[in-house]
């Protein structure tokens, strides 16, 4: 009986189990034989001149400044715009759980709306409100007798300004999540807390952060993944620049792909980025657990 439910389990997921594999698994191999080639575009055009060349494109890679400065852009915009994401999340979605807004409804569904719109489209409109002479940022800031700054123009500028607008882009998403799992938390909970002689601050250390350790720790992973693909952002508002400050490790691998056609060497960049995802992700679970185990 058992063995029947067990083929019939595997009858009906064979069909997503083949378009796992044919529309992900295949291409990820594909991509990982390609790494250790020197396709490009006269590989393109004659299959004859592939050549296999093993580790050098890795090699080649770590050679090239420009790697390490697409790295470092890439890991300043995680460090700044995760830990930024998240607490905004959870503020909002504290703000809407503990019913100091009327019509929550309206609200989160207005919180949520810049998750759903199209990111190059938001993108433009961003890049026209941080626009030096007209954008209505440097207008507000006149008011308050601040010089306008140049945020797209200035490499001191142009990266934090693209954290920003990603924060607000994406921070919807985990306020969704946070605000599902406050409303899971037991009211019994605080009000034991609170018959303790708990403060507002220790309730919020000690039970709801507690309660809430599980959900920190998927979104942690959740928003480190998506921010480690930085790509849009630039692509639109930067073209990596000024100053190559905006570059991203994938910006980097979509001109080594598609503009110099070095598709080997792009490959690479691929893998050596999810390589640091994986080992990020990893120290995260590392640190969840421990936390969970305090």
């Amino acid at each position: 009986m058992r063995g029947g439910a067990g083929r019939a389990g595997w009858l009906f997921a064979s069909p997503a189990l083949v378009v796992i594999a044919v529309f992900f698994f295949l291409p990820v191999l594909a991509a990982l034989v390609l790494s250790v080639t020197d396709f490009d575009l006269y590989a393109l055009a004659d299959i004859g001149n592939l050549r296999f060349v093993g580790a050098r494109n890795y090699l080649r890679l770590f050679e090239t400044p420009l790697f390490w400065k697409a790295l470092g852009n890439t890991l300043l915009f995680v460090v700044l715009g995760v830990p930024l994401s998240i607490a905004m999340s959870l503020g909002t979605a504290l703000l809407l759980n503990a019913g100091v807004t009327r019509l929550k409804g309206i609200f989160r569904t207005a919180l949520f709306a810049p998750v759903v719109t199209t990111l190059v489209a938001v993108a433009v409109i961003w890049k026209y409100l941080l626009h030096t002479r007209y954008g209505l940022i440097n207008y507000a800031l006149g008011w308050f007798g601040i010089d306008p700054v140049d945020w797209l123009g200035d490499p001191n500028w142009a990266m934090p300004a693209i954290v920003l607008f990603a924060v607000w882009k994406n921070y919807g998403y985990n306020m969704v999540i946070f605000l599902a799992a406050l409303q899971n938390i037991p009211p019994d909970l605080y009000e034991a807390a609170r018959v303790d002689g708990a403060s507002a601050v220790q309730q919020f250390r000690f039970v709801t952060l507690s309660a809430l350790a599980p959900t920190l720790s998927l979104v942690g992973i959740l928003t480190m993944a998506g921010y480690f693909q930085l790509f849009a952002e630039p692509y639109v508002m930067t073209q990596g620049g000024p100053l190559q400050s905006t570059t991203s490790v994938l910006y980097f691998m979509y001109e080594e792909g598609f503009k110099w056609w070095n598709l080997g060497s792009a490959s690479a960049v691929a893998f050596v980025l999810f390589l640091i995802m994986f080992a990020v992700t990893l120290l995260q679970f590392y640190v969840a657990r421990r936390w969970s185990r305090a």
